[in-house]
């Protein structure tokens, strides 16, 4: 059995979405001030190409424009305000970053969680064209290959990140989509499937959760992070608990912990 630090990793999820509106450079800064390890966010790509760091398939629910990312370029999600339906309003207009952007926020600061996503059109997922070649392009032109966890659901995609950069830290997503409870007795076959992908981590909906799943994840060789806990209760929990990493909206909370 692998060994794990007792440390909790403290992730502020797309840089404290309750705080700053998600995924912009407002909530990376603003996670800089607080006590957390890593900051999480979303990556995705323009139609023409650009790496966005953007949670949703489509922009409405977060700016002032319309479309689903595939069928948008850079310079019109660059012109969006990405703050335009943050609860309570934001002083300011944010543009919606690149992962280069972010990647050099960070920078000798704090380490960056990346997840990678799926493309999504009315329901049905795509993988976007050379996304895995692009982000680990961009990691390692900023020399961050050594303080960066990439995590999709994508396992396929973290796979050959893992080919790509070699030594580079990876976590495979976990839903209820793709939990096995019924027929995977000891998740079995989950843990095989993680172990083909050449994964460190284990990220599971908190949903899923129990004190069996963390002791099954640990005895095949992973760390096990749980996303998304808000409440300051089930933080101080989940981390006497033993889980590895906590990523959640509130990272001021961790102060607290």
């Amino acid at each position: 059995m692998a060994m794990f630090q007792r440390s909790l990793v403290r992730i502020a999820h797309r840089g404290g979405a309750c705080l700053a509106p998600e995924n912009t450079l407002a909530a990376f800064r603003n996670a800089l001030t607080m006590p957390v390890d890593m900051i999480e966010l979303d990556v995705q790509l323009s139609r023409d190409g650009q790496i966005v760091v953007f949670h949703d398939a489509t922009v409405e629910r977060l700016t002032d424009g319309e479309g689903n990312l595939l069928d948008l370029d850079f310079a019109y999600l660059r012109s969006l305000n990405t703050a335009a339906h943050f609860p309570g309003g934001w002083p300011q207009t944010e543009q919606m970053p690149t992962l280069r952007e972010v990647l050099a926020l960070a920078r000798n600061r704090m380490k960056v969680c990346i997840e990678i996503k799926f493309s999504e059109r009315d329901g049905e997922f795509g993988r976007y064209p050379r996304i895995a070649e692009l982000v680990a392009r961009e990691v390692q032109a900023a020399k961050m290959v050594d303080r960066v966890l990439i995590i999709s659901f994508d396992w396929v995609a973290l796979s050959r990140l893992r080919r790509l950069m070699p030594g580079v830290v990876t976590g495979a997503l976990v839903s209820e989509q793709v939990w096995p409870m019924a027929d995977d007795p000891g998740l079995v076959k989950l843990c095989k499937q993680i172990t083909l992908a050449g994964c460190n981590w284990v990220h599971l909906d908190r949903e899923l959760y129990t004190p069996e799943v963390l002791s099954i994840v640990h005895q095949n060789g992973f760390k096990l992070g749980l996303w998304t806990v808000d409440d300051l209760k089930d933080l101080r929990q989940l981390a006497a608990y033993g889980v590895d990493s906590l990523t959640t909206d509130r990272p001021d909370l961790f102060a607290q912990i």
